[in-house]
């Protein structure tokens, strides 16, 4: 008796487990999206700006960008203190900015977030758009959104001898 107890362990460790009853899995519950995260608020009377270039600015490249942030102050990226950011500078971006959305990292969306209040910006001739646009500590645009206007410069290879403004 003993040895057909011993076959029927070792065939049920060959099979596998059986199961004792079909059962049938509960359905999973429906996922619901996570809300949309909240936006940092800022003081409405902030201001980001150009230092320089100016709009309609001739330059050669590489050229100086200076950023100008006026009720708010800079601040590193992930750091939460309050009214505080970081820059972001836009190069030739013509899609809109999107409230709840993380600012893109590429080469057209540049970060700034240790701080800097500054850049050089080599960029082939021709026409360029630039925009500043203030993040929160994750990178994400303030509630309302603290952008520059939108300047345009012409990038040349040689500075005429008299530098004008051009209109567009």
């Amino acid at each position: 008796m003993r040895e057909r107890w011993v076959q029927a362990l070792m065939a049920a460790a060959l099979l596998g487990p059986v199961p004792a009853v079909a059962q049938t899995a509960a359905p999973a519950p429906a996922e619901t999206p996570a809300p949309p995260p909240t936006p940092t608020p800022g003081p409405a009377d902030a201001k980001v700006y150009f230092i320089s270039p100016t709009n309609g600015a001739i330059l050669k490249a590489p050229f100086l960008v200076q950023f100008g942030l006026r009720g708010m102050g800079v601040t590193q990226a992930g750091s939460t203190a309050p009214n505080a950011g970081h820059h972001h500078l836009f190069v030739d971006v013509d899609e809109p900015i999107a409230p709840n959305e993380v600012i893109p990292s590429d080469k057209t969306h540049l970060h700034f977030g240790a701080g800097q209040t500054e850049t050089r910006l080599d960029l082939p001739p021709g026409r360029h758009t630039l925009q500043l646009v203030l993040g929160d500590a994750k990178h994400r645009p303030f509630s309302p959104i603290l952008a520059s206007q939108k300047i345009t410069v012409l990038v040349v290879t040689h500075l005429p001898k008299h530098r004008h403004h051009f209109h567009w």
